[in-house]
């Protein structure tokens, strides 16, 4: 075992405990493809499946592999194109039996952090969907909440508006300036700190750099 896989290990026993003592269930997997496969595990057959704007999930291609089991309905939200259909496929999504996300930071304490522009994929997050499975790679760990909404707003933002085309001050500079712009993508910001519904909330930790 390196160095780096030693501290990612130790890291992630220690979030572990946390994420335990707020009711949210969490493992741990060095590389991606072992998260993948733990995913694809915690899916049963005919389950409703889809996710949120994540980069993670898409990244790693667990949307390609649940296709491929031919045993899940699974809700795309990439194919559809207008915005009326993107609503319809957001209001879908809360009846789901698994919603797919990541964040955009998790404090060492285990508070889960998210940042959105919509809304809709914080309040899946909340609300709605039977299972909430997050992947969470370990460059999204911060101190501190501060620290973590620090992340998010400071890091993850900024990138986030390039990758949607969003027109905000951060976009322009890469700096976060508390904006109000109408693209905010800063609108909802979500604390995940406790758990109340058995099961809910998985949070998959992952051992290499992913996402935003």
């Amino acid at each position: 075992m390196t160095p780096q896989e030693e501290r990612n290990q130790k890291l992630a026993e220690r979030l572990i405990k946390n994420l335990g003592r707020r009711h949210i269930e969490a493992c741990y997997c060095p590389t991606g493809a072992e998260a993948v496969r733990k995913v694809s595990e915690l899916i049963a057959d005919g389950s409703t499946v889809t996710w949120g704007g994540t980069a993670t999930v898409r990244d790693l291609g667990i949307p390609q592999v649940l296709k491929e089991r031919g045993t899940l309905n699974v809700l795309d939200r990439d194919t559809v194109d207008t915005p009326e259909e993107k609503q319809q496929m957001y209001l879908r999504a809360f009846s789901a039996d698994v919603y797919l996300t990541s964040a955009n930071a998790i404090s060492e304490d285990g508070v889960i952090v998210n940042v959105d522009g919509n809304g809709n994929r914080v309040a899946a997050i909340s609300w709605g969907p039977k299972r909430v499975i997050f992947v969470i790679g370990l460059n999204k760990v911060a101190q501190t909440q501060e620290a973590a909404i620090a992340r998010a707003r400071g890091t993850a933002s900024p990138i986030n508006t390039q990758r949607f085309d969003i027109q905000t001050p951060c976009r322009a500079d890469g700096v976060c300036h508390d904006c109000n712009s109408p693209d905010s993508i800063c609108s909802y910001i979500h604390l995940l700190r406790n758990n109340r519904t058995p099961g809910r909330h998985v949070v998959v930790l992952v051992g290499e750099s992913l996402g935003y």
